[in-house]
């Protein structure tokens, strides 16, 4: 049985919020949508509305259908939480982190740096995950180290492509980046270590917080639902 207008629309959109090409925050319009499928604009919004069901897309007044982010509160726990224990398991891995781990981290930053030209927001996910991933893997903990992974899946499982939303926030990330990597080869104190790395996670919480404040505000005004 072949598929119906709306299921290949609704394939179609789906597939590409999951694959991070739609990032949070993307806007759908529907004569866009439908001009790139062949169909009319009737398949494409009973798909966004099958997808506004599942929590996948949101409607905002003035600006229409949009890719979701998350549940605000979520992202906030999830974040706090991950804020701690990153910053634990990079505060421990220190001292076993060498010169082949600085050069290797500092690579994936240059390349995320190269990224921000044109910018790919899934993409400096991936690498901004790499690039952690050398600081917090040799932590010898490994009740603190299953910790951090679960965090960043639940981030995955949340969707986490924030740098679609404050593409502003990727720069600073790159710089403090590099501020992490001179605090490790310069054997910076532990403490010091920790909270430079928790600072970082939260700094990305508080852009992203910000910016879902703002985007209620300016959000605000009659409904304008098409």
């Amino acid at each position: 049985m072949s598929e119906s207008k709306a299921q290949r629309a609704y394939r179609f959109i789906r597939e590409r919020i999951e694959d991070g090409r739609f990032s949070p925050g993307y806007r759908l319009v529907l004569d866009t949508i439908a001009k790139e499928l062949g169909v009319s604009t009737v398949p494409v919004r009973e798909a966004i509305r099958l997808l506004e069901a599942e929590q996948l897309v949101t409607f905002e007044r003035h600006i229409g259908a949009q890719v979701a982010f998350m549940h605000e509160q979520e992202y906030l726990y999830t974040m706090q939480t991950l804020a701690l224990v990153e910053g634990a398991a990079t505060a421990l891995s220190a001292p076993t982190i060498g010169a082949d781990h600085i050069a290797r981290a500092r690579a994936i930053n240059d390349e995320l740096a190269e990224t921000l030209d044109h910018f790919d927001p899934h993409r400096f996910t991936e690498l901004n995950h790499a690039f952690h991933a050398v600081l917090f893997e040799e932590c010898p903990n490994p009740h603190i180290l299953d910790l951090v992974h679960r965090g960043w899946r639940r981030l995955t499982l949340l969707r986490d492509s924030v740098f679609g939303f404050v593409p502003g926030r990727a720069h600073q990330s790159v710089k403090e980046h590099e501020g992490l990597l001179r605090l490790l080869e310069t054997d910076a104190a532990v403490l010091e270590i920790e909270l430079a790395a928790r600072a970082h996670r939260t700094n990305t919480l508080d852009a992203v917080l910000a910016y879902q404040e703002e985007h209620r505000r300016s959000g605000a005004g009659p409904d304008d639902r098409t």
